[in-house]
């Protein structure tokens, strides 16, 4: 009868002890990812400057991410974090008699389920997507997004506005593609180290290679535009330069065929103060550079790969200037990214809030003056096929 009754007790004592565990890790595992939220919280609400921050918002930042919950295989009984609930937590040690009698109960009641099981796993979050087949990637350390209402401009080389960039933090840019062979090029390198760029194309390099620019634009790039044919608008007229502006904007977002970014940047980094103002009316944003690679003077790729090197160095972060027409810089693509993840540099990749906005007399303009404005825009997968060789 004494032993019914121990057992009896002991079979509660069990039954009480993993429940009251479970609801403890339940309460760790809450607190741990309200802490999470917290702190994913504090890291968009900080992620600009004071003087950014109606312009440049963090939306995504690996800083909370890399930071998994992490659920511990705790013992049945767990010990809390203050004294009183130490103290009522305590297992009280059983008669002899008890323990004795333990397998026989263990045997008759069932084994308790690991607590592992009994708490479903927090899933930990990578601070970038896994970049298959190099675990060593660059990825994108942030996202931030750009309201361009105004036409604010970036690059400390023309604009001393918005210094919302980190020490360490890079933004890559390209300018007067798409070119063949060149833009592919830059764009494999891109996606080997899964991260992401912002490309300023030529209109009338984006009439004659859609395909690439699609290209472009699909890989999750930002596609911004660098006039109709790269000519030097301090030059012309402020109508010649407008319309140079806005032909170049609707070429490449035909070529798109889908939203592009309200990002422009001036053939030559030079920035007629009418066009500057006109860009603010047209609510686009303007890119000057922190660090300019001056790629279309190098002919070797290393020369590239340490011209952006060295002022990187200097300066500890920027905007940087190069080209994917340029096929020293196609060559250099993967060995900068190399040595940026080397170095211990972060890509930061500038999207904007609101897609751009084209002027309907200027995209029938680029079509009228397609020498054959009915060409189909289709890749060239879908037109040509290889059927025997």
């Amino acid at each position: 009868m004494r032993l019914a009754a121990a057992a009896c007790a002991l079979a509660i004592v069990v039954v009480l002890a993993v429940f009251g565990a479970v609801l403890a890790q339940k309460a760790t595992v809450a607190n741990s990812q309200a802490a999470v939220t917290v702190a994913q919280a504090s890291t968009i609400s900080t992620g600009s400057t004071a003087a950014a921050a109606p312009v440049v918002r963090t939306v995504t930042s690996s800083a909370a991410a890399a930071a998994p919950v992490a659920v511990a295989s705790a013992p049945v009984i767990v010990a809390a974090s203050n004294p009183t609930s130490a103290a009522a937590a305590a297992p009280v040690a059983p008669p002899a008699q008890i323990i004795a009698q333990a397998p026989a109960l263990t045997a008759q009641l069932g084994a308790a389920p690991p607590l592992a099981a009994a708490i479903p796993a927090v899933a930990a979050t990578p601070a970038t997507q896994t970049c298959a087949g190099n675990p060593n990637a660059l990825g994108v350390a942030r996202v931030v997004e750009i309201d361009t209402t105004g036409g604010p401009g970036f690059g400390f080389e023309h604009f001393k506005s918005h210094d919302f960039l980190r020490e360490g933090e890079v933004v890559l840019t390209f300018d007067d593609g798409p070119w063949p062979k060149n833009t592919p090029a830059v764009l494999a390198a891109l996606a080997a180290h899964c991260t992401k760029a912002i490309f300023f194309p030529i209109g009338k390099h984006s009439m004659w290679e859609p395909g690439i620019l699609k290209q472009v634009a699909a890989a999750g790039h930002a596609v911004g535009s660098h006039t109709w044919s790269h000519l030097d608008l301090s030059k012309k007229s402020v109508q010649e330069a407008k319309d140079e502006i806005e032909k170049g904007i609707s070429a490449v977002h035909w070529a798109v065929g889908g939203p592009t970014a309200p990002f422009f940047r001036f053939p030559a980094l030079r920035h007629p103060p009418e066009l500057v103002t006109y860009l603010g009316t047209r609510n686009i944003a303007m890119f000057s550079t922190d660090m300019d690679s001056f790629d279309f003077k190098l002919r070797k790729p290393e020369q590239v790969r340490q011209s952006v090197m060295a002022k990187l160095k200097k300066l500890g972060k920027g905007i940087v200037l190069m080209h994917d027409f340029q096929h020293s810089t196609a060559e250099a693509a993967a060995g900068l990214l190399n040595d940026l993840k080397a170095g211990g540099y972060k890509v930061v990749f500038m999207r904007s809030k609101d897609p751009l906005k084209t002027i309907a007399s200027y995209d029938e303009m680029i079509l009228k003056d397609q020498k054959l404005p009915t060409v189909s825009s289709r890749p060239t997968s879908s037109v040509v096929r290889t059927i025997s060789e």
